[in-house]
């Protein structure tokens, strides 16, 4: 009966909603889980969910993290989250009331060492103004 009437129904509007919802509900519950419950040594420093991403019908998600470390490989911290992956569905199922869990893919996020990379150029081109001004 709502093909009779696609104005009145807000469907991509209440969709994209209850996405965003799931996206920050998963971003969450697997920030807890890595937090309290893994206990991986590849998965060693600072490991942060930055967004999920999951998809309209909720079959998939893809999972983008940032991987702070001085000693760990992001790579192997990569592979080490995705060989885990049956895990953090399985404890996704027990923590959300959710009819289906999505099946998770991890990704490698670079903005945050993007971010800082550019600030630091931004630094050195303030220092070497300033000392470019003193020698004037």
């Amino acid at each position: 009966w709502w093909h009779d009437r696609p104005n009145r129904m807000p469907w991509g509007f209440a969709m994209s909603r209850r996405i965003e919802r799931v996206n920050e509900l998963i971003r969450d519950e697997l920030s807890d889980l890595l937090l309290r419950e893994v206990q991986d040594p590849r998965l060693e420093g600072l490991i942060s969910i930055t967004h999920v991403d999951v998809s309209p019908d909720l079959y998939n998600a893809r999972v983008f993290v940032s991987i702070m470390s001085e000693t760990a490989d992001p790579g192997e911290a990569l592979k080490a989250l995705n060989a885990g992956a049956g895990f953090f569905h399985r404890e996704l199922k027990h923590r959300l009331e959710m009819r289906r869990v999505p099946f998770l893919t991890f990704r490698l996020d670079l903005s945050i060492q993007e971010g800082a990379a550019v600030l630091a150029h931004i630094d050195e081109v303030i220092h070497e103004d300033e000392a470019a001004h003193k020698g004037e």
